[in-house]
């Protein structure tokens, strides 16, 4: 399993995620909800993810250091300002509540199911290596970050 450690892009994974729930949405109708105003909040809650995770990005660019999370070893600066105050992945928490928000449009229990898995993929294959490597490069700096700042939120 430590194969797909850091390999599959959080972008693509999310992508994939988002194909899986929609088939989920067609294959298993039955578990479809009328939600009220769906267009609106789901339109509200990608706003939202998409916000979190572009400050995130912005945060990393603005600090020099690498964006790309497949390579965390090549990270040049441990960055704890801006929104990693309040969570140490936002690029991942925006994707997920970008999935969040596919969920609510799609109106499917289903396809809401798969959500907890993204965050367990996410957490397993990603996340977990990635804190290894910054625990590796930033030593008791990143150990005193990860007890003042929640993984997700």
């Amino acid at each position: 399993m430590n194969a797909l450690e850091l390999k599959v892009p959080p972008l693509l994974m999310t992508v994939l995620f988002g194909g899986a729930m929609w088939a989920l949405s067609r294959l298993l109708p039955a578990g479809y909800l009328a939600i009220p105003g769906k267009l609106w909040l789901s339109a509200a809650v990608l706003a939202v993810g998409g916000c979190i995770a572009l400050l995130g990005v912005l945060e990393f660019r603005s600090a020099g250091t690498t964006v790309d999370p497949r390579m965390p070893h090549q990270s040049e600066s441990l960055v704890t300002k801006g929104i990693y105050r309040y969570t140490r992945n936002p690029m991942y928490l925006g994707f997920l509540l970008m999935l969040v928000a596919w969920g609510l449009f799609l109106g499917s229990v289903f396809a809401a199911l798969l959500l907890p898995l993204f965050i367990i993929y996410m957490n397993r294959f990603q996340i977990l290596p990635e804190e290894r490597h910054m625990r590796a490069l930033f030593g008791e700096a990143y150990l005193h970050y990860m007890s003042q700042v929640r993984r997700w939120l």
